[in-house]
């Protein structure tokens, strides 16, 4: 077994590999930027070496030397896919977690990959050359990056004018994200299946899968929800998917763990090799929850196999040992779904978010891979993901049930995130249906929560909390105490006056009133009774607002500023930072004319980009940024005059 192994990420995926590494008795090394010079996994680690940067190849591998690493473990993301880091740990003598740098040039990137499995006789999407004529496309076409995945570098085009603007586009993700903006064209599938076969091969010549998972539910090729195993595939597809993935895998002389994807068009129930992923993938729990290694003896007297640890395995791997069971000995027992929590609004153009997360509680009924943590940063600086939660059950619909139960018990203060959002699509038909395809996402759009019984356990956690605290609230605020007698109703001031009377257990937001009876509250959780159905929130009562997580959706209710300027207009032709970040691209300068939805420049973060277009027809009187430059939530970036404001001045 290997002595020592530096991890080369950070968050969630770090602190997996050093669990594993923990396990098997292996010394685990972290590295950190400035960043995260505290962060979850370098407390946890046994060793942790700074680097300027997670993308700086010769700063990593440097940092394993340094700590007597004997090998790297790259994770995902960052340079888990790059065949030039694989390089690079191989000429430092060191052992890679993961294929040669060979196989990762092959099938690693998305090009390469697809010439090999059309030699290996393995159906691909059909596919256009980047500079053939547009007039030949058949619409709609994906473009995509060909190398690394995460959904970034992707553009789906369904007119022939919009193919050009696309191109850019993706290609400059794809230059900032992978440090390469080499582009493939193909067939865009409409309604489609996304379905990728976990491998694991050892250095032995052995070559086994672990079954399949779906991962349809994704917006804009990025991953939503993922489940093992997939729910609508048929056993001979099952049988087409794996055996494709292992005879890919065989092929290419693959080692260690690895996942080969396909799309499975639903319109001619053809399924098409979409990619390998050299790497570790971010849904790989949901595999672990579901295939268990039972060997001859245990099938003969009908003893329950074990549940696989993938990270351990890959570590045995590259300790040279070989794989500790055949594909006989693997089976599949129950169902899991993993949902992705990233710091988002998903119900306001899922526009990154950043803060302070004030208070963070996972759920302990389910399983949990995550870094977050109460009072940490979460900056702009790295991917929006912050944890999965994964529920298992013994068929799908029992995990689903239990997947929307540890959603309702998780809950982050501070910034926003996506796990209302999470929730709400987990409990929908569709998604218990299984009926939602790849661009589902991209052409419905999942109800936001409404507040009001968040308003109503606002109100009543707000009239308890602040007429009690004689020392900190408003002086001025009554607090519904009288001589005598039971305590008045009070007005409590949230985004509305709501009015709550907690003596006969009622709270009027201005729809009449709504009984309410509480069962119990203690460290900012309260489980009350409104109209008869029992709800449970996590909740912050602050000075000027209150902020309640009710089913995994955040509601912030903010007390009116009547000292504020609220009526200040910008008027239409603000252009204003819809996420905090940095500005990637200006295209215009001022006093020059634009026509209405021309791209005026281009703001980037957490790896994602957003185009930043004129409202209407005008001229640009000002820029307020350049190239490079970071700004915050808000920041006035353009301003458009509009045709018929220069006429009248």
């Amino acid at each position: 077994m290997l002595e020592s192994v530096l991890i080369a990420n950070r968050g969630e995926i770090a602190l997996r590999v050093i669990r594993a590494c923990r396990a098997l008795g292996v010394r685990s090394i972290a590295i950190h930027s400035d960043l995260d010079r505290e962060a979850p996994h370098v407390r946890a680690a046994d060793d942790a070496v700074r680097v300027e940067s997670y993308l700086d190849i010769e700063a990593v591998v440097a940092a394993a030397r340094v700590s007597g690493a004997a090998a790297i473990h790259p994770g995902y993301g960052f340079l888990s896919e790059r065949a030039a880091f694989a390089q690079a740990v191989e000429d430092a003598g060191l052992v890679l977690v993961g294929p040669s740098a060979r196989v990762m040039e092959q099938m690693g990137r998305k090009d390469a990959a697809r010439e090999i499995a059309v030699k290996a006789g393995v159906p691909v999407v059909p596919s256009y050359a980047l500079d053939d004529p547009v007039e030949d496309m058949r619409f709609p076409v994906l473009v995509k990056a060909a190398a690394g995945g995460g959904g970034k570098g992707m553009r789906v085009v369904r007119e022939p004018g919009d193919f050009a603007e696309a191109v850019a586009a993706a290609g400059r993700e794809a230059a900032s994200a992978f440090g390469d903006d080499t582009l493939l064209v193909e067939k865009y599938v409409e309604r489609g299946r996304h379905i990728e076969v976990q491998v694991l091969a050892d250095g032995h010549g052995r070559v086994v899968h672990l079954f399949e998972r779906d991962c349809s539910t994704q917006r804009r090729h990025q991953k939503v929800l993922e489940e093992a195993p997939a729910p609508t595939i048929t056993e001979e597809t099952r049988r087409a998917v794996t055996s494709a993935a292992v005879a890919l895998a065989t092929e290419v002389g693959y080692e260690n763990a690895g996942t080969v994807e396909f799309l499975l068009d639903e319109a001619t129930g053809e399924a098409y090799f979409l990619e390998m992923n050299t790497r570790l993938q971010v849904e790989h729990p949901v595999t672990e929850s579901v295939v268990v290694c039972a060997g001859p003896q245990q099938r003969a007297t009908g003893t329950a196999g074990e549940h696989v640890d993938l990270v351990q395995l890959q570590l045995r791997i590259a300790s040279g040992e070989p794989l500790p069971f055949t594909q006989a000995d693997l089976g599949l027992a129950g169902h899991a779904i993993e949902a992705r929590v990233y710091a988002e609004d998903s119900f306001h153009g899922f526009l990154p978010q950043a803060g302070t997360a004030v208070l963070v509680r996972w759920p302990a009924a389910a399983r949990v891979d995550a870094a977050l943590e109460s009072g940490q940063v979460v900056s702009t600086a790295y991917d929006p993901m912050l944890g999965k939660v994964i529920a298992r059950g013994p068929d799908r619909e029992s995990a689903r049930k239990a997947l929307v139960a540890a959603l309702d018990d998780t809950a982050i203060l501070g910034l926003t995130t996506n796990v209302g959002f999470l929730r709400a699509l987990a409990a929908g038909e569709e998604f218990r249906d299984a009926t939602i395809d790849t661009a589902w996402l991209d052409r419905h759009q999942v109800a936001e929560p409404s507040p009001e019984t968040a308003r109503v356990i606002a109100a009543w956690t707000a009239a308890f909390v602040w007429t009690q605290d004689a020392g900190g609230g408003d002086p001025f605020r009554a607090d519904g105490w009288r001589l005598g007698a039971e305590p008045a109703p009070v007005l409590v001031e949230l985004d509305r006056p709501v009015r709550v009377d907690r003596a006969r257990g009622l709270v009027d937001a201005g729809d009449g009133p709504v009984a309410v009876q509480q069962f119990s509250a203690e460290q900012h959780t309260v489980v009350l009774g409104v109209d008869g159905t029992r709800h449970r929130a996590v909740v912050d009562v602050g000075a000027h607002a209150v902020e309640v997580v009710h089913r995994g959706h955040r509601f912030v209710f903010e007390r009116p500023d009547v000292f504020g300027d609220h009526a200040l207009d910008l008027s239409d032709g603000a252009i204003l930072a819809p996420m905090p970040g940095t500005v990637l691209d200006v295209r215009v300068e001022q006093g020059q004319d634009v026509a209405e939805g021309e791209v005026l420049g281009a703001l980037e973060a957490m790896k994602m980009e957003l185009a930043l277009k004129a409202p209407f027809a005008g001229t640009v009187t000002e820029v307020g940024a350049g190239v490079g430059d970071q700004v915050a939530l808000g920041a006035r970036l353009f301003l458009v005059a509009p045709l018929e404001q220069q006429a009248a001045g």
